[in-house]
């Protein structure tokens, strides 16, 4: 399944100098969907040397020809969407029409940095020497080592290769082993997109041999994560030995605040949508919902009747709505979870089980809980998956400092009909992000990213291609 893509570098796909390989699990029937190559520590050495090569002629390519060639990369994928839903649905059970919405995601990021290439402004001062000038301009970084995680491996790795090759930079990209072939047909489509060798370069393979072999290396200049909090301060820290420049998005636990002024019941109907959206498997699910007391019962009861109805399933099936969890650990974390959260006292009011009617697979339920402490796992730790804790407020104050209260700061949800209180709420919530009387966050056009724990730099929007280039400064004195 895997035999016809590889490792990739100097503009070929590679077997792996040990012959070694990572079995692949179907999250749907629990059974090997093939052998993806694993990479060895040569191999990984030789990805190094293809984007030193790659980003010294890179970035002498000038910016319109670089946006052509974005331009190009966006229309390939838009060709092969069907294919690339598919590896997504076969690695990760996610349901169809949500697979292509990814990858159609992805897609935009091209079409973003494709424009953004062009517009990496400098500027100009005026100099306190006779005959001078000061410039301001900005270079690529140079070879970029991306880290991507299961949930997401085509839009997460477009968000970081688009911008780096927008701004002059090669690339390295090193995929979650759960998905390696769904990020295997995305470097394909820049492949034949006519990306020069050397700019894109794929290693899959165990993290303890790869990661050390990218991160001591001082000609990788930058790494970009997008994982857990655990692995994002491993990097870190592993970065410190060559001060690698670094872009961290990490967990994420976000709060949905619904005032007394909101239309209860039509709010449950968007967030239960959203909310089991990839199985809850989404570092900006919304998570942790604090109800205005006078519309908690009605929120809880409208939400319960939407994710009653929802269908799990093999996500080839048009018709089902919410796939597996992505991996066995995935489930057996779920399954915690939701045994401490009852231990808390939190009452359970769906799901809470394995759904009948399935022998194989790690599928979950859709999970419901009221009445839930502040002290329970759920409400402290990101649940990523298809759990969700409802708990009430009375007071302003208090809201905020309860879902100020944990050390993720990723995004925030915010629903009123008052533009005083929806300011105010902006304003005092700890996130990189908040949505007001939306659920929507994530776009080519906007910079994605979070404080605290949640990480630092941004992905997408005009901000987003500057964690990829260098600012220098040039005093020029030119005697007439």
């Amino acid at each position: 399944m895997y035999d016809s893509f590889g490792l990739y570098w100097n503009g070929k796909w590679q077997k792996p100098s040990s012959g070694k390989s990572i079995p692949v699990i179907s999250p749907v029937t629990e059974e090997v969907l093939g052998e993806a190559p694993a990479a060895s520590e040569d191999d990984t050495r030789n990805a190094i040397e293809s984007a030193v090569s790659g980003t010294r002629q890179w970035r002498k390519v000038q910016a319109w020809e670089r946006s052509r060639m974005l331009s190009r990369v966006a229309d390939v994928m838009r060709e092969h969407t069907d294919d690339m839903a598919r590896w997504l649905i076969l690695e990760l059970g996610k349901p169809l029409d949500q697979s292509r919405v990814e990858v159609s995601m992805a897609i935009e990021q091209f079409e973003w940095y494709a424009e953004e290439a062009k517009r990496i402004y400098g500027h100009v001062l005026e100099s306190r020497q006779p005959h001078g000038k000061v410039l301001i301009q900005h270079e690529p970084v140079g070879v970029v080592a991306a880290f991507t995680s299961w949930n997401f491996p085509v839009v997460l790795a477009a968000r970081k290769i688009a911008p780096a090759l927008a701004a002059g930079c090669s690339v390295i990209l090193r995929p979650a082993e759960e998905a390696p072939g769904s990020a295997m047909a995305f470097v394909q489509c820049l492949h034949e997109a006519g990306i020069p060798a050397g700019v894109i370069n794929l290693i899959n393979g165990v993290p303890d041999t790869v990661s050390p072999v990218l991160m001591n290396d001082p000609r990788v200049r930058k790494i970009s994560l997008t994982g857990s909090v655990r692995v994002g301060k491993l990097l870190v820290q592993a970065s410190a030995k060559t001060l690698k420049r670094t872009t961290m998005e990490l967990g994420g636990h976000a709060p949905v605040i619904v005032f007394a002024d909101a239309d209860a019941e039509a709010i449950a109907e968007q967030a239960a949508l959203v909310k089991f959206k990839h199985c809850g498997q989404v570092c900006a699910s919304p998570s942790r919902f604090f109800i205005h007391e006078s519309q908690a019962e009605e929120f809880t009861n409208k939400f319960i009747e939407i994710a009653r109805n929802f269908k799990l399933g093999n996500g080839l099936d048009s018709d089902v709505d919410i796939g597996p969890l992505a991996t066995r650990k995935r489930l057996n974390e779920v399954e915690q979870m939701v045994a401490g959260t009852l231990e808390s006292g939190a009452r359970l009011r769906l799901g809470g089980k394995r759904p009948e009617g399935f022998a194989r697979g790690f599928f979950y339920e859709p999970t419901v809980f009221d009445q839930v402490p502040d002290h329970a796992p759920i409400m402290k730790e990101e649940p990523f998956g298809p759990l969700v804790p409802i708990t009430t407020f009375r007071k302003f104050d208090e809201m905020i400092e309860r879902a100020n209260s944990l050390e993720y700061g990723l995004t925030s949800y915010v629903f009123t009909r008052s533009q005083r209180l929806a300011h105010d709420t902006a304003d005092a919530l700890e996130a990189g992000m908040v949505a007001v009387n939306t659920f929507a966050l994530a776009s080519a056009e906007t910079p994605y990213g979070g404080i605290k724990q949640s990480g630092f730099g941004r992905e997408g929007g005009s901000q987003g291609i500057h964690d990829y280039l260098n600012v220098k400064y040039v005093n020029m004195v030119m005697e007439e």
